[in-house]
């Protein structure tokens, strides 16, 4: 499986905080399954002020750890970005990491605040996909204000934006509410992938195998293995490009949304 939401780089956002809890995680990602991993540190101007060079060293340590430990997780960078101002001059600098690649457009993980959804967001959104970059919507399910009303969905889903819906809400860790629009996203077709965002061994692991069971018994297992397997490698393979394994997880075309079919489906 492959996980490309997760903050297992060590000591520069709230996921592991240092090289021994970065390498226990990596661990536990490989025994649940994972092999591949895009690490997504926070972009999140103020408060966790990362840069391509930040990223860079942290990642250069724990991937030389990795070998050194024997620890057979293949790694990539990339980060998690939040939505504000300060994307628009990082994207126009040309200092944003972004995911990988979806039909020839460029994808960023896209974090909006937990408890609301900014005013005129889908601005930026098509501001974005204006530069032919594709905003990949981090754990919409999670959103405060998409809970309250699913329905604020629509113009994005509009504009072709990705959904990533985070493989314990599925699970059902983090709470009824959660799940059920994280099921909802699923039965509707509307979940590009399922990924870990993992923050730490106790409350946010690294797992994904749960979560794709789960939401087997919504879309059956061979859609399921596609949200953690097929779809995630097809945005991040060019990371993994030098070091592709031996047998590649194979590339399959995402379900296209039904524009017409989401506001009935999500409200």
């Amino acid at each position: 499986m492959i996980d490309l939401h997760n903050h297992l780089l060590p000591g520069i956002d709230d996921g592991a905080p240092d090289l021994p809890t970065a390498l226990a995680l990596a661990r536990r990602a490989v025994a649940g399954g994972i092999t591949h991993a895009v690490c997504t540190p926070h972009i999140h101007p103020g408060r966790y002020d990362n840069t391509p060079d930040t990223i860079r060293a942290a990642f250069r340590e724990f991937a030389l750890a990795l070998r050194e430990a024997q620890i057979p997780l293949q790694v990539a960078a990339a980060a998690e970005v939040r939505f504000g101002m300060e994307l628009m001059e990082g994207v126009t600098r040309r200092t944003i990491p972004f995911l990988g690649e979806w039909r020839g457009k460029k994808v960023l993980l896209l974090e909006f605040p937990h408890g609301e959804l900014p005013f005129g967001a889908e601005r930026l959104t098509q501001w974005l996909q204006q530069r032919n970059i594709v905003p990949m919507i981090a754990h919409p399910e999670r959103n405060k204000a998409l809970l309250r009303q699913p329905g604020k969905l629509k113009p994005f889903l509009e504009q072709g934006c990705l959904l990533q819906v985070t493989a314990s809400s599925v699970a059902g860790h983090f709470g009824e509410a959660c799940q059920g629009l994280a099921h909802t996203l699923l039965k509707n077709n509307l979940v590009t992938i399922l990924a870990s965002d993992a923050h730490n061994l106790e409350h946010r692991p690294p797992e994904l195998a749960e979560g794709m069971e789960h939401a087997a018994r919504i879309v059956g297992h061979a859609m399921a293995e596609r949200l953690v397997k097929q779809v995630p490698w097809e945005i991040a393979e060019k990371h993994f490009a030098d070091r592709q394994p031996a047998a590649a997880p194979p590339t399959t075309d995402h379900p296209t949304v039904d524009s017409r079919a989401t506001e009935r489906r999500v409200a």
